[in-house]
């Protein structure tokens, strides 16, 4: 897992794909069909003004929940496109 600072928030990105970020102290992944099937209790937050709802993540302490969250996540997260060489 590996993570980005963007104007104060965090993007969250697993085995190279975006699978959410952290906004505002509060830790909220893209909504896909397994993540909602994954979670005990899906609530949608918007991390931003004009932004997509996300799913709020409340299980942040618990290392295995998330591994298992993110991994059930990864086959429906799109692939990120090619970086336009400089």
């Amino acid at each position: 897992m590996t993570y980005r600072a963007m104007m104060g928030e965090f993007i969250i990105y697993y085995r190279g794909k975006i699978v959410g970020g952290i906004y505002d102290d509060r830790l909220l992944v893209k909504p896909t069909k397994s993540a909602i099937s994954y979670m005990p209790t899906v609530t949608y937050e918007i991390p931003y003004e004009n932004a997509k709802e996300m799913l709020l993540v409340e299980e942040v302490d618990n290392k295995g929940f998330l591994t298992g969250l993110f991994n059930v996540m990864y086959d429906e997260l799109p692939t990120p496109k090619p970086k336009k060489k400089k």
